[in-house]
């Protein structure tokens, strides 16, 4: 609608410029005319009585060429006329109206108008026309007409002028205007509420605007563009599923190539309370038992089946593939579930995992699954970095931190989950390429190099990232950031 209205500004704007200038020509030419009309009037008439004059001096003498003269004024014509000396003797009646010095052409034998104004009234105008008397004095026919016609006439002309100008720009204004508001305010708020639903993501409704201009062939653009759209849409779409789907199957044969990994520590876990359940199940069916060590056996056994359950629980829980459902949860809970599924796997390398959770709880809203998928691997890859005893150490805690593609540095809190090993570390160079797919610098047959990728994947879903920092020799500290619950604190205290 803006647009519109400048575009009809300006088109109004010329339209009053052309219609002032228009009307400015035109009083100009007929004021011209007009006072060109009186000017040539005078010099007729004054011509026509010059030859009259003339010839009755000639016959006559003065005194009658005079009387004509004078009874010319009698008979009530609009333009005066009297006689005039051009000569310094000239004074009273004979006496020009402009002064002498003024009149040095009519002198010469030429005619002259003259128009002189008046105060408080619109003046006269003067013509001189020389006439030859035969004396060697100068003498003329002074006519004198008053410029109040021609006064009246240049107002009238000019408010016609301006009644027809204005008429004229109103109706090109109101013209303007409403074809303005039809052909281009109508099509542009049109174009501009499909630019609006284009932007929003609805692609239907197209857009018709009749004509054969630059707006139509514009609106058939963007109904095409539309039409492409959608199909790109849809292509996204199938796209994003397909890959959302390959990469739920990477993660969940990652879980599964894990639960291989955990299948030997999970077997001596279920080893010792299967022999416990055994051997207490003989002694009570040998059936010399006290009631009381019946009670106290069946009491093992019920203890070491619960263990057994718990272990196989853990490992179907974290094997199984599911859709990601994010929930508030305490991520000491997860450390907790992490360090319980792999202790057996950790001992059998001579390796103490260590648990070393906050004094509070530390919330996030994340999906447990998931989470717990990338803690597993981590504590996984620190266990197969240790090549001799020692500890693994688990710990959760908030920290400040900047995220590492921020462009202007600006720390935030952020929860922590952090996996400390003392194995051998990770040369510099290596650093950089640890997160990428099929990198990495385990032996044969210990890793394929997705999962650390898998993790990093994960955690930036979560709107986190992964912090690596190590010293040859010395160990490594792989940290987890991800997003702090606001006001996580306050709900808690509440």
């Amino acid at each position: 609608m803006k647009l519109t209205l400048k575009l009809m500004a300006v088109i109004v704007a010329g339209i009053i410029g052309l219609t002032v200038l228009n009307a400015y020509l035109t009083v100009r030419r007929e004021v011209r005319l007009f006072d060109s009309d009186m000017e040539r009037d005078a010099q007729v008439l004054g011509r026509s009585m010059r030859n009259l004059i003339e010839e009755l001096w000639q016959v006559s003498g003065e005194e009658r060429a005079l009387a004509i003269i004078d009874g010319v004024n009698g008979d009530g014509h609009v333009i005066k006329m009297r006689w005039v000396w051009l000569d310094a003797q000239a004074d009273g009646k004979h006496k020009p109206a402009i002064p002498l010095a003024d009149l040095a052409p009519v002198v010469q034998g030429k005619e002259l108008s003259i128009k002189k104004p008046k105060a408080g009234d619109a003046g006269f105008r003067y013509t001189y026309v020389p006439v030859h008397t035969g004396s060697s004095r100068p003498g003329a026919l002074e006519l004198w007409e008053s410029l109040v016609e021609l006064s009246q006439y240049t107002g009238s002309t000019i408010r016609r002028a301006v009644v027809l100008s204005g008429g004229i720009i109103l109706l090109g204004g109101v013209t303007a205007l409403a074809f303005g508001l039809l052909f281009v305010g109508r099509p542009l708020r049109q174009l501009s509420e499909k630019a609006v639903r284009v932007g929003t993501g609805d692609f239907s409704g197209p857009l018709h605007l009749p004509g054969r201009d630059e707006l139509s062939g514009l609106a058939s653009t963007i109904n095409t563009m539309c039409d492409q759209l959608v199909e790109s849409h849809k292509q996204i779409i199938s796209e994003s599923e397909a890959r959302i789907a390959a990469l739920e199957q990477l993660r969940h044969a990652d879980r599964l190539k894990t639960v291989g990994r955990l299948a030997s520590g999970i077997a001596h876990e279920l080893g010792t309370p299967l022999n416990v359940v055994g051997g207490r199940a003989t002694m009570i069916a040998g059936g010399k038992l006290t009631d009381a060590e019946v009670v106290e056996n069946a009491r093992i056994i019920k203890s070491q089946s619960d263990r057994m359950a718990t272990i196989i629980r853990q490992l179907l829980d974290f094997a199984r593939a599911r859709s990601q459902q994010r929930e508030r949860i305490d991520l000491r809970t997860i450390a907790s579930q992490t360090v319980d599924l792999l202790t057996s796997l950790a001992r059998k390398r001579n390796v103490n995992l260590v648990n070393d959770p906050a004094a509070d709880p530390i919330w996030a809203t994340i999906d447990s699954g998931q989470i717990l998928q990338v803690l597993t691997n981590l504590v996984m890859n620190a266990t197969q970095a240790m090549h001799h005893a020692g500890n693994v150490t688990v710990s959760t805690a908030y920290a400040t931190a900047t995220p590492p593609d921020q462009q202007e540095p600006a720390e935030s809190e952020y929860v922590c989950l952090r996996v400390t090993d003392e194995g051998e570390g990770i040369a510099p160079d290596s650093i950089r390429q640890v997160f990428e797919p099929f990198f990495t610098t385990k032996d044969v047959g210990e890793g394929t190099g997705l999962g650390l990728s898998i993790a990093y994947g994960i955690i930036r879903e979560h709107g986190g990232w992964i912090d690596v920092q190590s010293e040859v020799g010395k160990g490594s500290c792989f940290s987890v950031y991800l997003p702090r619950e606001a006001n996580a604190c306050d709900r808690e205290s509440s």
